[in-house]
């Protein structure tokens, strides 16, 4: 098999994280998670992750040596990046893009299951978290993650998570990257 990097993208609460995972046992690729790094850095801090969000949109460099990461685990190939951005910085490095979307409500719901947490104080959370990054990634690369047009331009998939549990979103997402890969290994035979 040729090397395969993969990028799932979407809001929080998509179920980026949980699919990413699947798809990356699925075919044997190593996981990537910006968020994972983002809270451990927050962590690392003594900060929660709004107030290392706050300090982002003032210190580029807190999201630039997570792009440096993710660069890195691209080069060494072979991996499911699980983030909003990469699909932007990386283009063509990529594969195969694809980016999940859901209703916000449902969105908090299952953050707020996740996280034992109230509805309002998760949404709040969340609301503030989502206007820092869209702030700083237009600031920082120019680039609106919520802009439908460059969204259109840049995904293989855009996949509605909100009715449908991660059994199905995987089994989606796992025919489409098969079918991608039967289509490659069948162009690269015919030249």
């Amino acid at each position: 098999m040729f090397n395969l990097i993969i990028a799932i993208s979407g809001l929080h609460g998509t179920g980026k994280t949980t699919i990413a995972k699947r798809i990356s046992e699925i075919f044997n690729l190593k996981h990537y998670s910006t968020g994972f790094m983002f809270r451990d850095l927050a962590k690392e801090k003594n900060l929660t992750i709004e107030e290392l969000s706050k300090l982002a949109e003032e210190d580029s460099s807190i999201d630039y040596a997570l792009d440096e990461k993710i660069k890195q685990y691209t080069n060494e190939g072979n991996c499911v990046l699980d983030n909003q951005l990469s699909p932007y910085l990386l283009g063509d490095q990529i594969d195969y893009c694809v980016l999940l979307k859901c209703a916000k409500d449902v969105r908090i719901k299952r953050m707020m299951e996740r996280d034992s947490d109230d509805f309002e104080k998760k949404l709040y959370e969340t609301e503030l978290r989502e206007l820092s990054e869209q702030k700083r990634f237009l600031k920082y690369y120019g680039v609106d993650v919520l802009d439908s047009n460059t969204i259109m331009s840049t995904f293989d998939l855009i996949l509605d998570t909100t009715y449908l549990d991660i059994e199905g979103a995987v089994n989606i997402i796992k025919t489409a990257i098969e079918e991608f890969i039967r289509t490659k290994k069948d162009s690269k035979n015919s030249n």
